[in-house]
């Protein structure tokens, strides 16, 4: 399946155990593999309200929080392209499901977290913006959890921006205890940017869900947006909404199913 690109193989496993990282690596090889950004297990619920429980995990094998349209793409899945809500479990907690009748999804990905240590991001005390070096690169980051924990730099212009080098430097930069996603974020107007995202454990992919979340409510808080906001990625729209302070932020866009197989771990 995927969301703007951003692609996952989405399994029920039932009672199965997840694969160890090195068969994931395999898996997700797009030479020798099936191929994929992100991994997606879904188990039994826990929760008796919930629909399903569902794992992320990368494509280097390690484990991630959460996945914006991984979680869009789980909705999808289970709903059978009929209109409905859903309540999907994972680690964190639960996540609130819709599927409109014009056939876009929409997630209630949890609400976001600014303090450092929740991030996690080693600071003294929670600033609006933080001074980074990156191997002799002075940048300015917001940082912010959705589920997952995030950078977000604003640029002049996402075509000229310096993904490829400064990606992989803040994703694994030291005061990022569990690495972080990148967010590159060019602010068209206050309802309307464009984004790149360097993904923990990927590199850049075609949309980042939580990315999209994470540019839009670091934006609002910095006064620079409005509270329902259009995110354009290499692979698409996002519609991201923040009513703010203490409620849930809600992603909405495609969720596509690809194609069905099977393949031997």
């Amino acid at each position: 399946m995927h969301g703007l690109g951003n692609d996952f193989i989405v399994v029920t496993a039932n009672e199965l155990p997840p694969p160890d990282p090195a068969t994931i690596r395999s898996m997700a090889n797009r030479k020798t593999g099936i191929g994929f950004d992100q991994l997606l297990w879904l188990e039994p619920a826990t929760d008796p309200g919930a629909d399903i429980f569902y794992r992320v995990f990368n494509a280097d094998g390690s484990p991630a929080e959460q996945c914006g349209n991984g979680a869009r793409c789980i909705a999808r899945y289970l709903s059978d392209d009929h209109t409905r809500s859903l309540t999907l479990q994972h680690s964190g907690g639960n996540v609130q499901a819709q599927i409109a009748a014009n056939g876009l999804v929409s997630v209630a990905i949890g609400i976001p977290e600014f303090r450092p240590d929740r991030v996690p991001f080693l600071a003294a005390g929670q600033q609006p913006v933080y001074r980074l070096d990156a191997q002799g690169t002075e940048v300015d980051i917001r940082v912010v959890a959705i589920g997952n924990p995030h950078a977000v730099m604003q640029v002049e212009d996402i075509a000229t921006a310096p993904v490829a080098t400064l990606g992989p430097l803040l994703e694994s930069h030291d005061l990022f205890p569990n690495r972080a996603n990148i967010g590159f974020m060019q602010r068209v107007g206050p309802e309307l940017i464009r984004l790149r995202v360097y993904e923990r454990g990927t590199g850049e992919t075609q949309g980042c869900g939580t990315g999209a979340c994470a540019a839009v409510v670091t934006g609002i808080e910095a006064g620079l947006l409005a509270s329902q906001v259009t995110v354009e990625l290499p692979g698409g729209r996002l519609n991201v909404r923040w009513e703010g302070t203490g409620t849930p932020v809600w992603l909405t866009g495609e969720a596509v199913a690809v194609f069905e197989g099977t393949i031997e771990v």
